[in-house]
């Protein structure tokens, strides 16, 4: 019997070299790489790490900023065999440190504008310190390294079951958790979006975010499996977006709200042609109503939202899809499959609001190094089928679309009564006057606690007025203690609002 032979994306991706070299795999700034160079380079890097012996299964580090290199250097960990573990270069040193500890990394790629957060890391000396962009003492020549490596093809066989990355977790609850997706993992990621998005051999998609994030790998990997373009935005800038677009022809992108929201208050918006544009995706966290009738107006009718948490599941509500209710989130993504569950662990009905968990065939293939974790979010359904656990809680309507309530950890309960912030983070966000808000639950000496919001202001609005006029529009169980005015939230990657610093002002005791 003849085994089947099951292409790995480096495969596929060295087809197109193979008989489209002179097309253009990648664009940043005034830079470009045909799949030729593409292919010859993440061959550099595999063939460099296996003779490091950072073959088969070995965790390798990146700390880098968004460039043609670290696309590169990304891929060409995966080339080998080896396992990919980006990490942010906005984190501590501790973190870092904490990170390559966790992973088992003894080899990380470091870009220019991430030495010294890693040299502050104080590694142990056993950690291989790739320097690519500069040179330093203590550190391998990173371009002189690669440069004397072979080109040719590593001659590496990935498996389905085989580890693609490990991408810490940057969500809002918790501390980061290693989620370990397979090589058969991230090919479904990439065909199944490719399919969703509408993508193809000539698709232009632009990366405005992170290359280390999970949700960037929107713009990366879909595109690359057909063959298209990938345009990479050292950093983000509203303006500099537009421009992208028009300069390039750009037919995919991806932006979490609050990018499409500073977009659209741009000076720049509407001043370029972005007629090519396909399919703009927002993900992270749910968009507003105003906002998605603001997207919707001014820069594409091609909206599409998704829904989704890095350990394996999405939902996509398409320009095509008009539910009946506002909020949705879209039907499950192609592979993917959704069930809500209710506080005693059994399925909710239609309607009715309970947690997400979800199955397919895009789930991560656990958390490294913590079985504990594997079986906490897991739960089965009575054929003995294992979904994931989200922690949002949401619900479906009749037509099968998802709507999603909130956080299970970020829900206010006061007197006894559940609030939910994004329901009042939807009526604050309707004022003119207001470009973002978080609603957050504060310690109260009678309810237990009462919401708070804290917003990030168009001009200089009252505080005072802006919550009478909310709390006009609130229920009496919704009614906001306070408003105040903020000029930026921490986030996370992907900019998703890390609420759980923001409570900390007021429920962390001192030490």
């Amino acid at each position: 019997m003849i085994e089947p032979q099951i292409a790995s994306l480096t495969e596929i991706w060295a087809t197109h070299a193979r008989f489209a070299p002179d097309r253009t795999a990648a664009i940043c700034g005034e830079r470009r790489l045909s799949w030729a160079e593409f292919d010859s380079g993440t061959s550099r890097v595999a063939n460099a790490l296996i003779a490091f012996g950072a073959g088969h299964d070995v965790p390798v580090a990146l700390v880098m900023t968004n460039s043609l290199e670290m696309l590169q250097v990304m891929f060409g960990i995966v080339k080998a065999g080896a396992c990919m573990v980006p990490v942010s270069g906005l984190l501590t040193p501790a973190q870092v440190a904490a990170m390559l500890a966790d992973s088992g990394a003894q080899t990380v790629f470091v870009s220019p504008a991430n030495r010294a957060l890693v040299e502050n890391a104080q590694l142990p000396p056993s950690v291989r310190r790739i320097a690519i962009g500069f040179t330093a003492e203590g550190w391998i020549d990173g371009e002189g390294l690669l440069a004397a490596a072979p080109a040719n093809d590593p001659g590496v066989r990935c498996r389905p079951e085989d580890r693609f990355n490990i991408i810490y977790s940057s969500g809002t609850t918790g501390l980061p958790k290693g989620i370990v997706q397979s090589h058969g993992a991230r090919t479904h990621f990439a065909w199944s979006n490719a399919l969703e998005l509408g993508l193809s051999r000539d698709s232009v998609a632009l990366v405005t975010t992170a290359l280390y994030s999970n949700g960037t790998m929107f713009m990366v990997l879909p595109p690359l499996l057909l063959g298209g373009t990938v345009v990479i935005m050292e950093q983000f800038s509203p303006a500099g977006v537009l421009a992208l677009i028009e300069r390039h022809r750009v037919t995919h992108a991806f932006m979490v709200p609050t990018q499409c929201i500073v977009t659209l208050d741009d000076p720049t918006c509407g001043a370029h042609d972005i007629s090519s544009l396909q399919a703009l995706l927002s993900a992270g966290s749910p968009l507003r109503e105003d906002t998605r009738e603001a997207v919707t107006a001014r820069l594409t009718p091609n909206l599409y939202e998704l829904y989704g948490f890095s350990e394996g599941f999405a939902t996509m509500r398409k320009p095509g899809d008009h539910p009946a209710r506002g909020g949705a989130v879209g039907r499950p993504v192609i592979g993917f499959d959704l069930r809500i569950v209710g506080g005693d662990d059994t399925e909710c009905a239609r309607g009715e609001v309970g947690e997400i968990a979800g199955r397919g065939t895009g789930a991560m293939a656990g958390y490294h190094n913590r079985p504990d974790l594997d079986e906490a979010i897991i739960w089965r359904d009575t054929a003995g089928r294992n979904f994931l656990r989200s922690g949002d809680l949401g619900f479906v309507d009749d037509q099968g679309f998802l709507h999603i309530v909130d956080r299970k950890k970020d829900m206010i309960i006061s007197g006894g009564f559940n609030i939910f912030p994004a329901d009042l983070e939807a009526v604050i966000g309707e004022h003119p006057e207001v470009q973002d808000v978080t609603v957050i639950g504060i310690p109260h000496a009678k309810w237990g606690e009462t919401p708070l919001a804290l917003v990030i202001p168009r001009g200089a609005p009252d505080p005072a007025e802006l919550l009478a006029w909310a709390n006009a529009r609130l229920a009496r169980t919704q009614r906001l203690a306070a408003v105040e005015l903020r000029r930026e939230f921490p986030r996370n990657a992907l900019g998703k609002v890390l609420k759980r610093e923001l409570r900390a002002e007021w429920w962390e005791q001192p030490k």
